[in-house]
């Protein structure tokens, strides 16, 4: 997740650039840069790499001024490149410009305005931004970038810096984050509070389709129709720490709450007006994707649970049979890969050793392989044939939660793109789908909202020494993800059963007081899950059921219920787990866990 400063006040802006843009290196990157007005006009400088090598750059060649925008660039659009970091600017090199987020339309923009003799630098979206805003200038830049705006959909916080008008800056936000910190004689701009808090406490937080024109004196807040707004003035109390995790305790937490974006930001530009998916960064022609006779789908640890709802996920809307192997496992057992095999490989950090080496087994046998992965640039990313990218952000806590969730939504949008092209489901079941992932977000975020009986039960958990999840359907495949993340950050033993099979020998090890979850979201499957149920509670075992709400059987069989919002079945898994993330984060914090960083785990596993 991109990371932007700004500032304009009788200060020399590059230190404060260079500070703001290290308070926000936890938020991942692979690129960074700055740009200021000098008395030489607007300069300049910026380098794939670390803010380090940024910093020896200006070390040789410094930029001096008063006022000036920085950015730490996380790729999407381009891989990691000096080129394609950010500020960019217009073809003159008079207008500067920062960017988070993704901007929909950025190749029509571009195609459009090339016709018109703009000359382009990199392969990013954001570039679209200044030569747009170019375009429009007629000396008021406020004027020009409102209407640069009212051109571009998608989700951005951009920052601008003109030479035209270098006694400003012009902030703009729309579904990304962006805040103003207000000095004496000095303002500042930051997507995140720990970029401006060494500085200033006091700050104005935009909204949605707001806008600030900033000078050292002065804060205008407005509409992006020009309107003029007053918004209170908040005054931070979080130390720096607090700050670089959004006021969380964790940054476990904060990514947990952080879902409902990356969701939005993975659907995004992916999905149509009606039924339909697109899924342009895949170039499988209809003629390849209509002779795949097998699909194998290769990851490890919590990919992996992903790779097993996409099983379920792609076989049931395309018919197409899928194997989900453990990577590590994949090259030694001498798959089956044909000439029409596709084999989709998933990992977070798109360097996970074993998914590669499995990657490179497929490929040497003769199979296309798409890779999904948040990481641009990646090894993954750079080998694979085709790449589909979850938009997640970086993920700072060992503990994996919305980079699953993402997984979840991209191997949503590849099974519907897939069956589209196969005519494998009707179009009112996509358009059904479909309005439910679009759902998501706002279901995710009203189930956070009140966490108090997920904090009680894990209170109550977090005595115990052994723990059981079962279910049926796709509700085994998200058992083992919500084992998985119980037993890595409160080292409580927890397995995870397919609930049918408990009176073939797990039901042993079931006695009084043992806590089971029971994951009851397939409603197909209730009546069987029940009945499940009550062989526990008959042994003594004390059962929390996860239902959809206004499920009352389970809730008169369950000990405790935690209910999820309505979905279509296929995508309970997205919400399912999220109850099952904040359990265990809560169960961890009880036993006093250090909940990131938990005992003998790393983050991503670049060794065999």
């Amino acid at each position: 997740m991109c990371g932007i400063v700004g500032y304009i006040g009788s200060r020399d802006s590059q230190p404060i650039l260079l500070e703001g843009l290290k308070k926000l290196e936890y938020r991942g990157y692979d690129s960074a840069g700055v740009a200021v007005h000098t008395t030489q006009g607007l300069h300049i400088r910026k380098t794939k790499g670390r803010i380090r090598e940024l910093e020896a750059r200006l070390e040789h060649q410094p930029l001096q001024g008063f006022a000036g925008i920085g950015h730490t660039r996380w790729a999407t659009h381009g891989k990691p490149s000096d080129e394609n970091s950010h500020p960019h600017a217009d073809t003159t090199m008079k207008i500067s410009v920062v960017h988070n987020g993704i901007i929909e339309n950025h190749q029509q923009l571009k195609e459009e305005l090339e016709q018109l003799g703009h000359r382009f630098l990199s392969e990013t979206d954001t570039e679209v931004i200044s030569h747009l805003i170019a375009q429009y200038y007629e000396n008021d830049l406020v004027k020009a970038v409102q209407q640069a705006v009212g051109r571009i959909r998608g989700a951005y916080a951009i920052v601008v810096l003109s030479e035209h008008e270098p006694d400003k800056l012009i902030a703009v936000r729309w579904a990304s984050p962006l805040i103003i910190g207000v000095g004496e004689g000095e303002n500042f701009i930051g997507s995140d509070i720990p970029a401006i808090l060494e500085y200033t406490r006091d700050v104005y937080i935009l909204s949605d389709g707001e806008m600030a024109v900033i000078s050292r004196d002065s804060v205008e807040l407005m509409t992006l129709e020009g309107n003029f707004i007053a918004k209170q003035l908040l005054h931070i109390d979080w130390d720096i720490i607090m700050a670089e995790k959004g006021g969380y305790e964790h940054f476990m937490l904060k990514e947990i709450h952080e879902q409902p974006r990356a969701y939005r930001d993975t659907m995004l530009s992916r999905i149509g007006e009606g039924s339909e998916t697109t899924l342009s960064e895949i170039q499988l022609t209809p003629e390849q994707i209509k002779s795949i006779g097998s699909i194998h789908m290769v990851a490890c640890g919590t990919a992996y649970h992903a790779a097993l709802v996409g099983k379920a996920v792609i076989e049931r809307l395309t018919r197409i049979p899928v194997e989900v192997d453990v990577a590590s496992e994949y090259r030694y057992r001498q798959p089956v890969i044909k000439e029409n095999t596709l084999v989709i490989a998933v990992s977070q950090s798109g360097e996970t050793a074993d998914t590669l080496a499995a990657m490179r087994e497929a490929k040497l046998n003769g199979a296309q392989v798409l890779a999904i992965t948040n990481v641009v640039g990646s090894s993954v990313a750079r080998e694979a044939d085709h790449v589909l990218f979850t938009w997640a952000g970086p993920e700072i806590a060992v503990a994996s939660t919305k980079a699953y969730t993402s997984q979840l939504i991209a191997i949503y949008l590849l099974a519907l793109h897939l069956s589209q092209t196969l005519n494998t489901t009707d179009a009112l079941a996509r358009a059904e789908l479909i309005q439910g992932l679009k759902k998501l977000p706002e279901q995710v975020e009203s189930m956070l909202e009140d966490t108090r009986q997920v904090q009680r039960i894990a209170q109550e958990l977090s005595g115990v020494s052994d723990l059981f999840f079962i279910g049926r359907g796709l509700d085994q495949m998200v058992a083992l993800e919500a084992s998985l993340k119980l037993k890595e950050i409160s080292y409580i033993h927890s397995e995870a059963y397919a609930a049918g099979e408990l009176k073939h020998g797990s039901l042993a090890l079931i006695e009084d007081g043992t806590p089971v979850i029971a994951l009851a979201t397939q409603e197909h499957l209730l009546e069987k899950t029940i009945s499940n149920v009550k062989e526990v509670k008959a042994r003594g075992g004390h059962v929390i059921a996860v239902a959809l709400s206004g499920n009352m059987p389970i809730a008169g069989t369950a000990d405790d219920v935690l209910y999820v919002p309505r979905t279509p079945a296929l995508l309970t898994p997205a919400l399912s787990v999220v109850p099952l993330q904040l359990l265990a984060y809560y169960t961890a914090l009880a036993k006093g866990n250090d909940v990131d960083k938990p005992r003998n785990l790393a983050k991503s596993v670049t060794v065999e």
